[in-house]
């Protein structure tokens, strides 16, 4: 047991786990937006496809929880590398931030993390753990949406998770070994790809469901 636990109370351990659980966040936002996308077929098929979803009972369940528990993993190992790293260099250098060629997501990944997780519970309490009797998971999204207050939380955060994946997908790829002049490149490019997909795709829903209403 100690063979297992010791490697995750190192640096290297925890930026292991970071990217592992960094990946599976990614996965999600995939699976995620593709089940949205299924909006543009109509409501019914909309809502089709999430009694889909339901008739796998506590698979979907299990499934939420287990994002949130790797949000929770993520965002706590991230501070925990952050507060490390902030001690080790108690002296604050005197230097531009960007320098070295950071970007505004390897910048601000500590606290675009904690405002997703926050995000996370806020979405799963205003659409799972929600009364549903009598009435559909499109309802639930149109009502949402009929709120300008829900509205920007919504689309603030879905300009985090953007900014988040951009610079995260890669950095998770780096630590679990793809750390290359040949593969960076284009993990770099793959990521700022990934993060617009997410921001367009996920970022229109709301526009699109008010045209629906």
């Amino acid at each position: 047991m100690n063979g297992l636990t010791n490697p995750m109370g190192t640096s290297v351990g925890k930026k292991l786990m970071m990217a592992v659980t960094g990946l599976g966040f990614c996965c999600f936002l995939t699976i995620h937006l593709a089940g949205n996308l299924t909006l543009y077929g109509g409501k019914d098929f909309f809502n089709s496809y999430v009694e889909h979803l339901h008739s796998l009972g506590p698979l979907v369940t299990l499934a939420e929880l287990g994002l949130l528990f790797f949000a929770l993993i993520h965002v706590l190992t991230g501070m925990l590398l952050f507060y490390q790293n902030y001690n080790a260099r108690p002296a604050r250098y005197s230097v531009n931030k960007r320098a070295g060629g950071r970007t505004l997501g390897s910048a601000t990944m500590p606290y675009t993390g904690v405002i997703l997780l926050l995000f996370v519970i806020f979405h799963l309490m205003n659409f799972h753990f929600v009364d549903k009797t009598n009435t559909t998971t499109f309802q639930l999204m149109s009502n949402a949406f009929a709120s300008p207050v829900y509205i920007f939380i919504y689309t603030f955060a879905v300009i985090i998770a953007a900014i988040h994946v951009s610079h995260g997908l890669w950095s998770a790829f780096q630590t679990l070994g793809a750390n290359h002049p040949k593969y960076t490149p284009f993990l770099r490019g793959l990521s700022i790809v990934f993060s617009v997909v997410i921001g367009i795709g996920l970022g229109f829903i709301p526009v699109y469901v008010s045209l629906l209403r």
